[in-house]
């Protein structure tokens, strides 16, 4: 009799038991299946949200112009010389230049000192054992019409050489900004008329994209300014290269169509 009882225990703990484990499996299926169902519905959204099935078209505006610069570095390289036995001192040809300079209406303080150095003069050292300087400046101007005239105020015989050394134009981010501006409403005119012509109508912008910017810069040649100079005259003075900077810019834009 207990052993019946015991029998019909076990059965009843292992009916339990299955029950119980059977039901722990739906759950853990329950959530399994919640799980990849909301997988599936964010796969199929983010599916939906990459295709783009509006209507569009893809252009391209530029817009161009040339400006002359405003912000020019010339380098001058003035130099001590024996005029016979008697030294023409760089203090001299320091003055002249100062004073070309103030005659030319540029400030003082646009001019500085970029090297100082000095060496003999082996054609007159046996005659002169002295060391003759040498200075460089580096002068900022904003019109190189000024320039011959400075140089005709100093005695050529003094002047090493001169060259342009760097250039710039004072406006040129407010130029860049205004010139992509038109490039922009330059697409914009040609995706219309483009759309039109089938019947459509232009819509929004969908996206823009920088074309970068396209800056290019004039090339001046050096010009070297000798002692022969001094037997020139004004009217030969050494002319300048004069060129200007070409600026081009373009935009990539896509419009819907409506």
């Amino acid at each position: 009799m207990l052993s019946k009882i015991y029998i019909n225990l076990g059965v009843e703990f292992a009916l339990n038991l299955h029950h119980y484990s059977t039901h722990k499996e739906k759950q853990h299926m329950k959530k399994l299946i919640a799980v990849a169902l909301v997988a599936f519905l964010g796969l199929s959204t983010a599916m939906a949200q990459q295709t783009d099935l509006r209507r569009k078209i893809s252009v391209s505006g530029t817009a161009e112009t040339e400006v002359t610069p405003d912000i020019i570095y010339i380098g001058i390289s003035l130099k001590e010389y024996l005029n016979g036995k008697k030294k023409v001192e760089i203090t001299e040809l320091e003055k002249q230049l100062y004073s070309a300079i103030q005659k030319a209406g540029i400030p003082k303080e646009n001019l500085t000192i970029s090297n100082l150095s000095s060496w003999n003069d082996q054609t007159s050292k046996k005659k002169n054992p002295d060391f003759l300087a040498s200075k460089q400046y580096r002068l900022k101007v904003s019109d190189l019409n000024k320039f011959n005239a400075i140089l005709e105020d100093i005695d050529a015989k003094g002047i090493a050489n001169t060259n342009i050394e760097s250039y710039d134009y004072s406006k040129i981010e407010s130029l860049k900004k205004d010139l992509k501006i038109k490039a922009l409403l330059s697409a914009k005119e040609k995706a219309n008329y483009m759309v039109e012509a089938l019947n459509g109508k232009l819509g929004s912008v969908i996206e823009i994209q920088d074309g970068g910017d396209n800056i290019i810069q004039p090339v001046y040649r050096n010009f070297m300014v000798k002692s022969a100079m001094a037997e020139m005259s004004a009217d030969t003075a050494p002319e300048i290269d004069f060129k200007k900077i070409k600026l081009n810019f373009t935009v990539n834009v896509i419009f819907e169509i409506k």
